[in-house]
């Protein structure tokens, strides 16, 4: 496997555990408490699954089937006994209806028709349709405020790769234009000192794998010092937003 796909394979690694309270919150009080199961698990699909650490995770309360469209990530998620198939998530090949919920995460952000994947999202579900988490990095806050140009150089990095760093914005719309109205919230998106602190390094590492068209090392390393003593001094902040929505059919 690559070195950019090991490097996105740990940050979603990390990605998970940061939500993963937060999503296991909303599935029992927003989803499961409104339904009715009869005394079964309610079978999921996980669009764009990647290598699979959401499944693991959500598959404490549901029967979760995968797909995503590259290979190597299928290959990692069948290595841990994952039911995952090769698929395009704008081309679903399941039949009408087929799952009690459909859900992705950090996926729309990378599609070139997001709202096309939200309406096959839709097409194979009975009933949910869910986005757990799409960033918008329009709305993040940095402080001391000249850590703001790494915000802009990170988003630039995606958008360079074809990604929309600005979508979480746009998800009540992509749902809206598929027929649902989507109830919208936010994860918790602050941390404390001790967990910036802690997590400092793998931020770090992540925001240096970005590509970008102006990144230059000089610059890097300035923005580096920056935050380092914000770090140092206790007065560190970052607001990163990662929306989520909940539709029902």
């Amino acid at each position: 496997m690559s070195t950019v796909k090991v490097d996105l394979e740990r940050q979603l690694r990390r990605q998970t555990l940061w939500l993963k309270d937060s999503w296991m919150w909303l599935l029992k009080n927003e989803v499961l408490q409104a339904t009715d199961v009869e005394g079964r698990r309610l079978k999921a699909l996980d669009v764009g699954c990647g290598p699979g650490f959401v499944m693991e995770t959500l598959g404490e309360l549901l029967e979760v089937k995968g797909v995503d469209i590259d290979s190597d990530m299928v290959d990692a998620c069948r290595s841990r006994g994952l039911d995952v198939a090769q698929a395009d998530a704008c081309e679903l090949p399941f039949e009408d209806a087929s799952f009690d919920i459909v859900y992705c995460s950090f996926l729309l952000l990378w599609l070139r028709d997001p709202a096309r994947a939200v309406g096959e999202m839709r097409r194979v579900s009975k009933k949910w349709v869910i986005c757990l988490a799409e960033p918008d990095y329009g709305g993040r806050i940095d402080f001391p405020s000249e850590l703001s140009d790494l915000t802009r150089l990170i988003a630039e990095g995606i958008e360079s790769e074809g990604g929309d760093p600005f979508v979480g914005r746009r998800v009540r719309s992509l749902f809206r234009v598929c027929g649902m109205d989507a109830r919208i919230g936010i994860h918790p998106g602050v941390w404390d000192i001790d967990r910036l602190r802690s997590e400092s390094r793998d931020e770090w590492h992540w925001a240096e794998q970005m590509p970008c068209r102006e990144v230059d090392q000089h610059r890097l390393e300035k923005l580096r010092g920056t935050w380092d003593r914000a770090l140092r001094d206790g007065t560190l902040f970052q607001f990163n937003p990662v929306f989520y929505a909940i539709a029902e059919k």
